[in-house]
């Protein structure tokens, strides 16, 4: 959610909402590793690989129930992620493969940390998380080969809320608040949802059928909120972020029988 792609870099300044502001901080630090990185003449697809062998160590730890380490770790290891596509433009060492080298790569890293967690519940003997990460996971990989299966068949599929950015940034949130157990189900429905609309879209453009803008303000709000085209950093998308938030902190661990956290959360405190 908090991850932004290097193309949407230079509109920060342009869109100073929450999301907005927290990217543009972000940018600072960043920035010196990006330099750093060319001076050193590293090569982006180095980058890469580091990025996921890093993220593996996040997997481990988040199997251990390790949650703040691997927060820690899967922030390190993402910085790699983010800062190869920047390096490569720097340096003029973008290809075809370098591409596909890296969309290849976040697979297995994304694939790893959902394991680690797999292999948490497992020990804990705790068969239905086992269940919603694995389905999590599925549907996961399954918005990546829906955008790319899509863009063989037409220009472009680039819809969908749950994607690689907010996915990391939501395992960091459950790894530092121990909301895993939130953390997954946001994760599940919304894929679940982006999955759909991919599918949904690329039906309607191969068919040169019109996307859906409803007929009153509730099916306006359904259409917008399904058919996800916003930019990151954008009013709606910062309202999505507040939603999410809310239900992933607000949410009772003991009413999602998390595996690793106990209590009422926040409505404890208020008791």
């Amino acid at each position: 959610m908090l991850g932004f792609p290097a193309s949407e870099t230079a509109n920060y300044n342009k869109r100073m909402t929450f999301t907005g502001f927290i990217g543009t901080v972000c940018m600072f630090p960043l920035r010196a590793i990006i330099r750093a990185s060319v001076a050193l003449g590293i090569h982006p697809n180095v980058l890469t690989l580091i990025g996921v062998l890093i993220n593996v160590v996040a997997a481990v730890a988040l199997g251990k129930n390790h949650f703040m380490l691997a927060g820690v770790v899967i922030i390190v290891a993402n910085i790699f992620d983010f800062i190869d596509g920047k390096v490569a433009h720097i340096t003029n060492t973008q290809s075809a493969f370098g591409a596909f080298w890296d969309s290849t790569l976040d697979r297995f890293s994304d694939i790893a940390l959902f394991l680690g967690l797999i292999h948490l519940y497992s020990n804990l003997r705790r068969t239905d998380y086992v269940l919603v990460t694995a389905l999590a996971m599925m549907f996961t990989i399954m918005i990546s080969y829906a955008r790319a299966r899509a863009e063989s068949l037409i220009d472009k599929c680039k819809v969908g809320f749950m994607e690689r950015p907010e996915r990391i940034v939501l395992f960091m949130l459950g790894a530092f608040t121990n909301r895993m157990a939130a953390v997954m189900w946001v994760v599940l429905v919304l894929s679940i949802v982006t999955v759909a609309n991919r599918i949904h879209y690329t039906y309607l453009v191969l068919n040169k059928k019109p996307i859906p803008t409803g007929a009153n303000f509730l099916t306006a709000g359904f259409s917008r909120a399904f058919f996800w085209r916003d930019d990151r950093a954008s009013v709606p998308y910062d309202l999505w972020v507040v939603a999410i938030l809310a239900f992933i902190w607000l949410t009772p661990p003991d009413w999602l029988r998390d595996p690793t956290a106990i209590g009422l959360g926040v409505w404890g405190w208020l008791a």
